[in-house]
C-alpha cells in the first residue's frame, strides 16, 4: 500500500509505526504540515495515517489546515481508503464524522492500562500503553468502542464502515518519542491524578514490546479487514 502520514508537529513523528510499515512492505510518505501545510490528494495514497499534536481540532484560526484535513479524512473513507488516527488524529476522525471533541476531566499523560471492551479487532484484555492528551471525544454514530482506560472512556474505536480506526493512546510511542515530548512539551506536565512526570516517563522500558506487538497485530487485522471488505463491494 501507499500510505500518507500526516505529521502535525516536528517532535511527534510516526515512531514505531515505521517498523510496521517497513516490515509489511508498505510505501510511506510523510507530509510535514508543521513545515508546509500542504495535504495530499486522494490519488496520492491508498491509506491515510493522521498523527497527534498539541493543537485542538478547534484551533482552525491558528492552524487553517485542520478543516481541510477533516475533509480529506471524509474523502478517504468515502472512497474506500482505510484511515488510522492517533490522538489528535483520532479526534479529527471523530470530529470529521460529526462527533464532539472537548477537554477531558483531567489530562492523561503517562503509562496507564487500557482495557478491551469489544473484540472486533485483536487487543489483549489489558495493556499498558502510553498516553499524552487532554482532549477527548464522543464516538461517531454507530462506531464500535474497542478499549477504554480509567481516565478516558474512548481510547480505541472503529467507525461504522470499518474503514476508520481511532487510537486516543500512543501505541506507536518509543523511548525517543517520549523523551522528545518531555523536552518540547515540558509545560504540559502539570500535577494531576493521571499525570506522570518526565523522570517517570523517561524511565519506562517494560511497556514497549507488548505495546508495539499489539499495534502490529491491530493494524494487520484492520488493514486485512478493510481490504477484504473493499474486495467484496
Amino acid at each position: 500500500m501507499h500510505l500518507a502520514i500526516l505529521q502535525h508537529v516536528a517532535h511527534e513523528g510516526p515512531a514505531a509505526l515505521l517498523d510496521w510499515t517497513d516490515g509489511r512492505g508498505h510505501d510511506t510518505r510523510i507530509w510535514p504540515l508543521y513545515a508546509e501545510p500542504v495535504l495530499p490528494a486522494l490519488e496520492d495514497f491508498d491509506g491515510l495515517i493522521v498523527l497527534g499534536g498539541g493543537m485542538s481540532v478547534h484551533d482552525g484560526a491558528a492552524h487553517p489546515w485542520l478543516e481541510p484535513e477533516r475533509q480529506l479524512i471524509r474523502g478517504a473513507l468515502a472512497s474506500g481508503r482505510p484511515m488510522l488516527g492517533i490522538c489528535l488524529g483520532a479526534q479529527q476522525l471523530a470530529h470529521a464524522l460529526g462527533a464532539k471533541v472537548f477537554p477531558g476531566r483531567e489530562r492523561e499523560v503517562g503509562f496507564w492500562p487500557i482495557r478491551r471492551v469489544a473484540a472486533a479487532l485483536p487487543l489483549p484484555p489489558e495493556l499498558l500503553v502510553c498516553h499524552w492528551h487532554g482532549d477527548t471525544f464522543e464516538l461517531p454514530e454507530d462506531a464500535a468502542l474497542l478499549a477504554s482506560s480509567q481516565a478516558c472512556r474512548n481510547q480505541v474505536f472503529v467507525t461504522a464502515d470499518g474503514l476508520g480506526l481511532g487510537l486516543q493512546c500512543h501505541l506507536e510511542a518509543t523511548p525517543q518519542w517520549v523523551d522528545a515530548c518531555c523536552t518540547h512539551d515540558a509545560d504540559y506536565l502539570i500535577p494531576g491524578r493521571w499525570m506522570q512526570q518526565a523522570n517517570r516517563l523517561r524511565a519506562e522500558r517494560a511497556a514497549y514490546p507488548a505495546m508495539h506487538g499489539a499495534l502490529h497485530d491491530l493494524l494487520d487485522a484492520f488493514i486485512a479487514g478493510t481490504r477484504s471488505d473493499i474486495h467484496q463491494r
